[in-house]
């Protein structure tokens, strides 16, 4: 497969994060590199922006492999993905990060670090009450209690300082840290009318939030949190209602945005994948990635990773490839 870059001619049938609007507000630079037969026939694409450092010039994706022409097979994706880091070795990048926790790969090119990873999408295109059925009785259950006591789900612009301030003090919770509020609101405003932020409230006082970027392709959980001690049910009621509102606007799934492959029993890794499978999505299990051009940069970004996070997704989840 032959990989080149080429113009961004984004249009809602893609998922939002491969929008040029996106990408210049992650990026400084950035673009899309696309996957074609020998016969030129466009076969896949894929966003990138380059995260630079003082001393360091690192490529990110955005999303996963985007077909064009039919899925992709995985030898045909690793032999994409190969295209891919020729290129970008031809260029002076020092490595490839991991990406986004929405980029699911089918494969990882050789010579890459790779663990497995997934996420849950739910399919918004069948009838709402389907859609339902499909939901665990007991998040149905929780959804009519809070529903019952009063919790209601807004969406609207204006919540977007609170949603923000909620997420930030959930990650604190978790000793993490979010994005500074100025680049937020800069991916805010990049997204525009492309981004809802929904939030649960209980006697006026919000409970849970969610920003989602969307497209026609579909929506993601980008964000979320709850204050310190949950309603019960608010949150589910809040992805529930969510959802329901993308499907009314024609957005055709809705991804939960990452999930730990066989989490270790009990832990909160578990407990979060638990409660997004309980949704009824279907799991997509892929691969995180990342390669190294300078192994001495890679070790010096490898070490910063394993000091400040205890490591990235590839060092944490990596063994689970290696007992394979």
């Amino acid at each position: 497969m032959k990989v080149h870059s080429v113009d961004i001619a984004w249009h809602p049938d893609l998922p939002i994060y491969a929008s040029d609007r996106f990408l210049a507000a992650v990026g400084e630079e950035f673009g899309w590199l696309r996957g074609t037969s020998d016969s030129g026939e466009p076969l896949c694409l894929i966003p990138y922006t380059i995260v630079k450092k003082p001393g360091f010039r690192m490529v990110r994706f955005r999303t996963a492999t985007i077909p064009l022409a039919g899925e992709l097979d995985e030898a045909q994706e690793r032999d994409f993905l190969n295209g891919v880091v020729k290129y970008f070795r031809s260029t002076g990048a020092d490595f490839i990060l991991p990406g986004s926790n929405n980029t699911i790969f089918k494969a990882s090119p050789d010579g890459a670090q790779a663990a497995p990873y997934g996420t849950f999408i739910k399919d918004l295109t069948k009838p709402e009450d389907a859609m339902l059925a499909e939901i665990h009785s007991d998040h149905r259950r929780n959804i009519r209690q809070a529903e019952k006591a009063g919790v209601q789900v807004k969406h609207g612009p204006e919540y977007a300082r609170v949603a923000y301030d909620m997420v930030a003090e959930t990650l604190a919770r978790s000793s993490m840290k979010l994005r500074g509020y100025e680049d937020y609101t800069k991916i805010l405003t990049a997204l525009g009318e492309n981004v809802k932020i929904f939030v649960a409230e209980r006697e006026g006082t919000v409970v849970a939030a969610m920003v989602s970027p969307f497209s026609k392709y579909g929506a993601y959980d980008w964000y979320s949190g709850t204050i310190a001690e949950p309603v019960r049910g608010a949150r589910p009621l809040l992805l529930w209602q969510a959802m329901r509102t993308f499907r009314e606007m024609g957005v055709r799934q809705f991804d939960f945005t990452g999930v730990r492959i066989n989490p270790e029993k009990g832990s909160k890794q578990e407990g979060l994948s638990n409660f997004k499978m309980r949704f009824g999505g279907q799991l997509v299990q892929g691969y995180m990635w990342k390669y190294s051009f300078q192994p001495l940069k890679f070790a010096a970004y490898s070490m910063a990773m394993r000091w400040l996070r205890g490591g990235d997704v590839v060092d944490l989840e990596g063994h689970k490839l290696q007992r394979q």
